[in-house]
C-alpha cells in the first residue's frame, strides 16, 4: 500500500472538520483502547480500519470483533505516518460513521423517561470549546454512572479524535445529543422531570454538599473561564463547590467530576 491509495483517503491528514461535517460524517479512532471500545461496545458503524503491519498479531483478539463487511487495510509504519500526517496513532486507526447526533436531546430524554430507570443523572455541557475538557467530562460521566450527556451547539464535537481518546472511548458508547442552545437543553431536561443544577462559583449559590440528590438530576457545566451566563443560571438551581479563600474555580471537567461523585455517592 502507498500513502495516496484511494482506499484510505478518509485517513489522509485526518482533516477533522471535513470528516465530521454534516449528516453521516466520519470520525477517526486511534489506539488500541478506543478501537476495542468501538468494536465491542460502540454504538456507531465502523467503515474501515488502518493498521500497522506489526500490530496484526498483538491485536488478533480485538480484530476478531471486526464485522465481516468492514475492510482492514495494512501498511508499514512509515506509510501510516504519511497517510495520517502524525505519528501518535500507535499503528491503530479506524474510521467510523457518525450518523445523526444533532437535535437528539428530546429523543434521549424520552427514552430515559419511558424506561422509568430512576434514579437518573444527566451531564449537560454548554459552550465547551476545548476537546480535552469535553473528553474528560464524558469520562467522568461514564465513571459516575450518568445516563447520557447533552451538549449544546456551541460545544465542540465529542467525536473529534482527541476527545474520543481523552474520554477513554466513552464518547463511543455513552448516549449523547449535540445541538441547539443551552436554554433549549435546560428546558428539555426540566420538561422531562429533571432538576437542573447549574454549577457556578457565585457566592449566592447553594453549597454542593448541602443539597440532597433528586431522583432525576441534570448537572449543567459552562465554558472554562467565563462559566455559565447569568440568564442560563437563572433558569436552574445555582450550585457551588466550596473552596479555599481567594480561589473560586477549578477546571470544568474537575468540577463536573466533583458534582457527579456527589450524586453517585448520594445514591449508593
Amino acid at each position: 500500500m502507498v500513502a495516496d491509495d484511494p482506499r484510505v483517503a478518509a485517513y489522509t491528514s485526518i482533516r477533522e472538520k471535513d470528516l465530521t461535517s454534516g449528516h453521516g460524517g466520519r470520525f477517526i479512532v486511534e489506539g488500541k483502547v478506543t478501537l476495542e471500545t468501538l468494536l465491542k461496545r460502540g454504538r456507531f458503524a465502523v467503515e474501515s480500519l488502518l493498521l500497522c503491519e506489526t500490530r496484526l498479531e498483538p491485536l488478533s483478539d480485538i480484530l476478531a470483533h471486526v464485522p465481516a463487511n468492514v475492510p482492514v487495510y495494512i501498511a508499514p509504519q512509515d506509510v501510516m505516518d504519511a497517510v495520517a500526517g502524525f505519528p501518535m496513532h500507535r499503528g491503530v486507526l479506524a474510521c467510523g460513521l457518525k450518523g445523526d447526533t444533532t437535535a437528539d436531546a428530546v429523543r434521549i430524554l424520552t427514552d430515559l423517561v419511558e424506561a422509568e430507570s430512576l434514579p437518573s443523572t444527566l451531564l449537560m455541557l454548554s459552550d465547551l470549546s476545548n476537546h480535552d475538557n469535553v473528553g474528560a467530562c464524558f469520562r467522568n460521566a461514564a465513571a459516575f454512572g450518568a445516563d447520557a450527556v447533552l451538549l449544546d451547539g456551541q460545544c465542540c464535537d465529542p467525536l473529534y479524535r482527541k476527545a474520543i481518546r481523552v474520554s477513554s472511548g466513552s464518547t463511543l458508547w455513552l448516549p449523547f445529543a449535540h445541538g441547539g442552545s443551552g436554554a433549549e437543553m435546560v428546558q428539555a431536561a426540566q420538561e422531562a422531570g429533571y432538576t437542573v443544577w447549574a454549577m457556578t462559583p457565585r457566592a449566592d449559590a447553594a453549597p454542593l454538599a448541602s443539597l440532597p440528590v433528586p431522583d432525576k438530576l441534570a448537572i449543567l457545566l459552562g465554558a472554562e473561564g467565563p462559566g455559565l451566563p447569568g440568564d442560563l443560571i437563572a433558569t436552574a438551581i445555582p450550585v457551588r463547590i466550596p473552596m479555599s479563600t481567594g480561589f473560586d474555580s477549578i477546571n470544568v471537567a474537575t468540577a463536573g467530576a466533583v458534582a457527579l461523585a456527589h450524586a453517585f455517592r448520594g445514591r449508593t
